[in-house]
């Protein structure tokens, strides 16, 4: 099998940013809690880049955007917006998870964002359920022929993303989300059958394998995420072990970058989470374990030269900007007691 873990090719996951969007004047409420921000984003290295899962939410009136956005407008032209704030140096793309992006999707996008800016787009629930779980034309529980195709997700997805969105390409995320019990795949298929399919594909795509069955977190799997050179993705969600117990049972080595997701606190459920937080412009459920556990995983990342990438759903604590914006707060101290490679020193602050 072609072997993905030695990618020159693949992107600088370590370029760092073109300078933030310049404030715009007149707007001194927005722009006042930026330049509060900056300092901050200036000390945390390049390597370190958090962003939230998604964008379109009103609710984030004076602190990511200015009063007023609906959220088709937000959908459609809010990361023109978005990236002006000082700490969210990455974007989730989720929506592409249940249907792949178009060419002109993936143009407006990159025409919304600065030079080198890179988005987490999910793959496409095809590609990554053995059955069809309703979210399409297909009934539920029945077989799906496109999961792990290669063939199939190089021409739909890859080719348009390598075409025109390359200078924006972060990991690409699998996820595989929990299967019927009568459909669950055994660990050792599922590593057999992933290891065909990220041997097969683009070698410089960068792929981050997201799992919410925690008996698929196996040393095999581990090893074979080495052998390709693909990322984990550490989640904090309802039915899995913690980032830190993820991270004894993968190791952070499997690949030049990691991504972590906070989704969901272990034992919730997101429609309760949704109802409880909208519109998503506080913190209602801080979690001092999970943000400790994100912290010293971004502290090896740090020691260890490796990129991160931090994404942040509303349901994790109830306002994701919010969140990333008290994980930077808290990460700056772990910045300034760690000794850092040349290629990731922070700026001035």
């Amino acid at each position: 099998m072609q072997q993905r873990g030695d990618r020159s090719d693949q992107l600088d996951l370590f370029a760092p940013l073109g300078a933030p969007h310049a404030p715009a004047p007149g707007r001194s409420g927005l722009d006042a809690r930026f330049l509060s921000l900056a300092p901050i984003a200036a000390a945390i290295p390049s390597s370190i880049r958090f962003g939230t899962s998604s964008w379109s939410f009103p609710g984030w009136a004076g602190i990511v955007y200015e009063p007023g956005q609906t959220e088709t407008s937000l959908a459609r032209d809010g990361l023109r917006q978005y990236v002006r704030h000082p700490l969210l140096r990455t974007v989730g793309i989720d929506r592409s998870y249940y249907r792949p992006l178009s060419t002109v999707d993936l143009v407006r996008y990159a025409g919304q964002v600065p030079a080198g800016f890179p988005c987490c787009a999910k793959v496409p629930a095809v590609y990554t359920t053995r059955v069809h779980l309703g979210h399409g034309s297909q009934p539920r529980g029945s077989p799906n022929p496109a999961f792990l195709d290669p063939l199939r997700f190089t021409d739909e997805v890859a080719a348009p993303v390598l075409e025109v969105f390359r200078d924006h390409m972060g990991p690409l995320i699998l996820e595989f989300p929990p299967m019927p019990r009568a459909h669950r795949i055994a660990p050792a298929a599922f590593v057999d059958q992933l290891e065909r399919f990220l041997t097969s594909i683009p070698r410089e795509l960068p792929v981050a394998v997201e799992v919410r069955d925690d008996r698929l977190l196996t040393p095999e799997y581990a090893r074979m995420l080495a052998r390709c050179g693909a990322g984990h993705v550490y989640n904090y969600w309802t039915a899995m072990p913690m980032p830190a117990d993820q991270v004894n049972l993968v190791p952070l080595s499997t690949a030049r970058f990691v991504v972590v997701r906070l989704l969901l606190r272990p034992g919730t459920r997101y429609d309760e989470r949704k109802n409880a937080f909208a519109p998503f412009d506080r913190i209602v459920d801080a979690n001092e374990q999970m943000r400790a556990q994100v912290w010293a995983l971004l502290r090896s990342c740090i020691r260890d030269g490796r990129a991160a990438f931090v994404l942040v759903n509303n349901k994790a604590e109830g306002s994701a900007p919010l969140t990333i914006e008290a994980l930077a707060a808290g990460l700056l101290d772990a910045v300034s007691h760690t000794t850092l490679p040349p290629e990731v020193q922070p700026g001035p602050v």
